[in-house]
């Protein structure tokens, strides 16, 4: 036999070797139910959908991952030495010249009125609702607003009151909302422009009574919640962690600013959360979290770009935040703790109010009532 037809004999034979092999693996009992399985298991997006759906998704996802662009951004011009002295002059600017975060930021109407924003709130779709047709701010004074529930990321809150997507400012005008969030998120490069942009600021105190002082019309919006209320942002609840949270009710009536209750219906549905009730592996896990770094992290799960129920996208749940009657408030500069009781009082009422008005509408498939947990 000639080396050539040994050669081709060789390759006869490994093709025959190879589909058998593949015959195989296709009649291996595994393979089929295994991919079976994410069939069963995971929903994926059809290749046709609506351009308009497409963008919305986008929005939602730009801005999910805002932060991880903006330090991959940073780091790759790190990497760029002729753009060094730009980037120093950037950061000493940043941490110890700019004090945008605790001064009302840098509000750009354009940039809150960007398309983006649109398709960002239409996405869920995000609006809001007074509760009162004719319940006008007047903007001769300032105002506090609390918005609840936290949730898991407060979705809501930034579609309502750091862009101009649901029309707040026409709805309110004379209002110049300002969403507050924690200074740490101005420490992030070029992130924190984007922000300062969309009028968000600094929780602190400095911040809020900077703000509230700045003149009539001035507002503020506190998820009053915060990260220990996301541990409890679970689909069809709403537990609200407020009995104890004091210190903005203190900050209204040291600022007369008067209080105004937000309740989002949806902000809890937007995002599925490992169970974590307390006795649960996932609770004890996330209290040892807490006890050695100073605070914890829901354990959560939303969508993909390419999938319904598979990834960190929120949902495609609707949420409606539901502004209620503001409550006056009589400027105090050191307030008793029976005054701070009292107005707390009326808070609360006014959003039990919202809650029971609206639950048959916006919250239809609720697994319990709400709660005020602590």
């Amino acid at each position: 036999m000639s080396l050539r037809r040994l050669s081709n004999a060789s390759r006869s034979l490994s093709a025959s070797s190879l589909k058998d092999k593949l015959g195989k693996l296709t009649t291996n009992p595994i393979v089929p139910k295994v991919a079976g399985a994410l069939q069963a298991n995971i929903d994926f997006v059809p290749a046709r959908i609506p351009r308009k759906r497409r963008l919305q998704m986008l929005a939602v996802a730009l801005w999910s991952i805002a932060i991880p662009i903006a330090v991959v951004v940073f780091l790759f011009l790190c990497s760029y030495p002729p753009l060094w002295p730009f980037l120093l002059a950037y950061h000493v600017w940043v941490n110890f010249v700019d004090g945008a975060a605790e001064h009302g930021g840098r509000m750009s109407r354009w940039f809150r009125s960007a398309k983006m924003w649109t398709y960002f709130a239409d996405y869920y779709p995000a609006s809001f609702l007074k509760a009162r047709l004719n319940a006008d701010l007047p903007p001769d004074r300032p105002y506090l607003f609390g918005y609840h529930p936290h949730g898991i990321i407060g979705m809501g809150a930034i579609a309502t009151f750091a862009t101009e997507a649901t029309g707040f400012s026409a709805a309110f005008p004379g209002i110049k909302p300002h969403l507050l969030t924690l200074a740490s998120n101005f420490t992030i490069p070029f992130y924190r422009d984007m922000i300062l942009a969309m009028g968000i600021c600094s929780v602190s105190k400095k911040s809020c009574s900077n703000i509230l002082q700045s003149g009539p019309g001035s507002a503020i919006t506190i998820v009053v919640g915060g990260a220990t209320e996301s541990l409890s942002a679970h689909p069809g609840t709403a537990d609200l962690t407020l009995r104890r949270r004091l210190g903005f009710i203190k900050l209204a009536i040291r600022n007369g600013a008067d209080l105004v209750p937000v309740f989002s219906f949806g902000e809890n549905d937007i995002y599925e959360q490992m169970p974590n009730e307390p006795g649960t592996t996932v609770y004890k896990l996330q209290q040892k979290f807490k006890a050695v770094f100073g605070f914890t992290l829901p354990l959560f799960h939303g969508r993909g770009l390419l999938n319904y129920n598979l990834g960190l996208m929120p949902y495609r749940r609707q949420i409606v935040a539901v502004i209620g009657r503001p409550i006056p408030v009589t400027r105090t500069e050191n307030p008793t703790l029976e005054e701070v009781m009292a107005v707390q009082k009326l808070y609360i009422e006014e959003l039990e109010r919202i809650w029971h008005t609206y639950k048959d509408v916006f919250a239809k498939t609720r697994t319990r009532e709400l709660h005020i947990i602590a």
